[in-house]
């Protein structure tokens, strides 16, 4: 008889299953195929063949987050939507392209920026976009900035064109750079969790916040130390933009209480006063000096925005048949297996790094490192695939973005020549393993471990139970080891002693100007000096090609995640209160989630991260 009845009630599960998949699918099918008709009806809107004329403007005004590579997880768009940061994102490389084309194209006469809409961008990515503007005014085009208001970070794009023009109700204000992170011992002594902390090099300050109140005195002097070489480059573009020097700049700043005071609190007036902008315009006053200087065209001047002028030189562009020198992008955390693009997994990565080396129409291969590193398993089975593919002959140039440190340089140590920006941020050279377990948590609760095990380790970490001092022992000798391998791998890739890294290691963080002084940087540069030189290395000359090799979004799923995206994140967002959207948002409560959820609940997380987010 209970035979006869699981029959049953399999079988009514198996119906209530098939019946469930086939609304589940119908459903899917109908809202694809509307999603489908709204995608062709927006091509065949837009589908009009684009005509550049002469004297047209490039209209550079780049929206949401410039990044190296489309990110393509729906999930982790959907949780950055619910706190708030709705992701929109643009490619560096597009913006580039755009800008050296339109340098050479006879059609375009100037360039205009709008910087106001970039949600965010390091200052290396902005140096090579600025140096991408520096070409386009070395042609002999004109520039010319249109803001209605400006933070640093986009005003350092805005600073190298021929004429910045400000809103008079905008402002401007230059702030320097701040480091400050949430730290949670005491709540987390409140809740009765243990954590234990196991790393090599008092530098080492990424899991600080879990057993600190405050910022250590050696993460508080290394911080200062290379922020200050970061913005002192910062200043540095700034003065050679503008003509001004970068000590008054600095000396204004300092000043700007007295200074604001003085001009009534006009930030406007003070950016004209202290010569950071040109003019003081509204936008129609803006739009009417631009039909001036150039031509009239449907009531404004005539224009073309930067995606369509891209999508138009591309169609105008022949196959290329020359030989290649291979991009493989490595940006953001270095994750375990295989992960999605816009996100370094140690096998997903290493295989791009393997088809590179593979495919006989690439000769060389630059590896554009953006990432504070992560898991430091997966770091070396892509440092692995760096070794191998110099093995077979194949030139191997790292080129560093914003962020290259810890796992990001572990990574980048075996490249046959290293390429950073002056601001880039790298280094923190070291490992830590972090484990956390609540028995006194559970025993607030009146909740009790107990059991046997037939040995001293089984089940020693079990996150309920209380962390044997001898099992402590072992692990920090595991770390010990880790932090041994990096170093010497760092210094065989350097030609150096490990104790000649040691000293410039442990956990310390440098800017890419200061990694070039201490040897972990062999050229200042950006993409496109690292391209050149790994054409260089495979004999290329002057002749070859530059091909991405990555997993690339299609066009469809682009335009299914841009519209999913605003539905799920608003959806969510209105679940979650302000005030919890706000904490969540900030970059290192967003930093320190990222490495919760790394956590096994059974093991030690061994990882080799740098928080090294700077606003």
């Amino acid at each position: 008889m209970a035979e006869k009845s699981r029959g049953v009630f399999a079988t009514l599960f198996v119906w209530a299953w098939n019946l469930f998949n086939f609304i589940r699918r119908f459903v899917f099918g109908v809202v694809a195929l509307f999603l489908l008709l709204v995608f062709f009806v927006a091509l065949r809107a837009g589908g009009g063949k684009v005509v550049l004329q002469e004297r047209t403007a490039l209209v550079l005004d780049p929206k949401g987050s410039i990044v190296e590579q489309y990110s393509s997880d729906p999930a982790q768009r959907a949780f950055a939507g619910a706190f708030g940061q709705k992701i929109k994102e643009v490619q560096l490389r597009d913006l580039i392209r755009a800008i050296d084309a339109a340098a050479a194209d006879k059609r375009i006469e100037r360039l205009v920026i709008e910087p106001d809409q970039i949600a965010s961008a390091g200052i290396a990515t902005l140096h090579e976009i600025g140096a991408a503007i520096e070409r386009f005014k070395a042609a002999g085009k004109d520039v010319v900035a249109v803001s209605n208001a400006m933070s640093q970070s986009q005003y350092l794009l805005a600073a190298h064109a021929n004429q910045i023009l400000l809103h008079p109700d905008g402002d401007l204000l230059l702030e320097g750079l701040g480091r400050y992170r949430t730290y949670y011992k005491d709540a987390l002594d409140w809740l009765g969790v243990d954590v234990h902390l196991f790393r090599v090099g008092e530098y080492k300050s990424y899991a600080e916040p879990y057993i600190r109140n405050d910022a250590s005195p050696e993460s508080k002097e290394a911080d200062l130390y290379w922020m200050n070489g970061v913005w002192g480059d910062y200043l540095k573009e700034i003065g050679s933009a503008r003509k001004l020097d970068p000590k008054a700049i600095a000396a204004q700043i300092d000043n700007y209480a007295t200074s604001i005071k003085a001009a009534n609190g006009d930030l406007a007036k003070l950016a004209l006063e202290a010569r950071l902008v040109d003019r003081l315009a509204t936008r129609d006053e803006a739009e009417a000096l631009l039909i001036e200087k150039g031509v009239k065209q449907e009531n404004s001047f005539r224009q073309i925005d930067f995606q369509d002028y891209a999508a138009l030189v591309q169609s105008e562009n022949p196959l290329d048949a020359r030989p290649q020198v291979g991009i493989v992008v490595a940006q953001g955390e270095i994750l375990d297996g295989d992960q999605a693009a816009g996100t370094i997994g140690g096998e997903s990565t290493a295989k791009l790094v393997r088809q590179a080396r593979e495919n006989k129409n690439v000769k060389a291969v630059v590896l554009r490192v953006n990432s504070p590193g992560g898991s430091a398993f997966a770091s070396e089975l892509i440092r692995r695939e760096i070794e191998l593919t110099k093995a077979a002959g194949k030139p191997v140039v790292v080129s560093m973005g914003d962020v290259a440190a810890s796992g990001g340089y572990w990574i980048s140590m075996n490249g046959d020549q290293i390429f950073a920006e002056p601001t880039t941020i790298t280094g923190s050279i070291g490992i830590f393993g972090l484990f956390m377990n609540f028995p006194k948590t559970l025993a607030k609760l009146n909740v009790h471990t107990d059991g046997v095990g037939t040995t001293s380790l089984a089940g020693a970490l079990d996150p309920r139970r209380a962390l044997d001092p001898k099992v402590g022992e072992i692990i920090q000798s595991i770390i010990d080891k880790g932090y041994q391998n990096f170093i010497t791998k760092v210094a065989a890739a350097r030609k150096k002693k490990p104790e000649e890294i040691d000293a410039i290691a442990r956990g310390r963080v440098w800017s890419g100007a200061q990694a070039k002084e201490r040897g972990l940087v062999d050229q200042l540069g950006g993409l496109r000096e690292a391209t050149a030189a790994a054409a260089q290395a495979a004999k290329l000359g002057d002749n070859y090609q530059v091909r991405y090799v990555e997993k690339s979004l299609s066009a469809w799923e682009r335009f299914v995640v841009g519209l999913s995206n605003d539905a799920s994140a608003s959806f969510v967002q209105s679940l979650v209160p302000e005030s919890m959207r706000t904490l969540l948002a900030q970059p290192d409560v967003q930093g320190q989630l990222k490495l919760l959820r790394s956590l096994d609940s059974n093991k030690v997380g061994v990882f080799a991260y740098c928080f090294c987010e700077i606003k």
